[in-house]
């Protein structure tokens, strides 16, 4: 797999990765079979493209996150996001 700085990701692939990271429920594992990206490579690639301040931000909000990782996650939660999140 190449590196996160040299794969050129389209611009709705990145905003959705981005994303995914942000959501506090939305586990690593879930970014990784849909993007291939491993929690560092996440990492690495939200380094790259957020300022630095929101980095920041960004990795003390997962770092508390234990919904940000299947294997710590509550057994009886198996969505990865709220109900309400998506309204039609």
């Amino acid at each position: 797999m190449a590196s996160v700085q040299q794969h050129q990701w389209s611009e709705a692939d990145r905003s959705r990765i981005i994303e995914m990271a942000w959501e506090d429920r939305t586990p690593f594992e879930a970014i990784a079979s849909l993007y291939g990206l491993t929690e560092p490579a996440v990492i690495q690639l939200m380094r790259a493209w957020l300022k630095p301040a929101s980095f920041r931000l960004w990795r003390k909000r997962v770092s508390a996150r234990v919904t940000k990782h299947a294997k710590l996650r509550d057994p009886k939660v198996l969505r990865g996001y709220c109900p309400t999140q998506y309204k039609r």
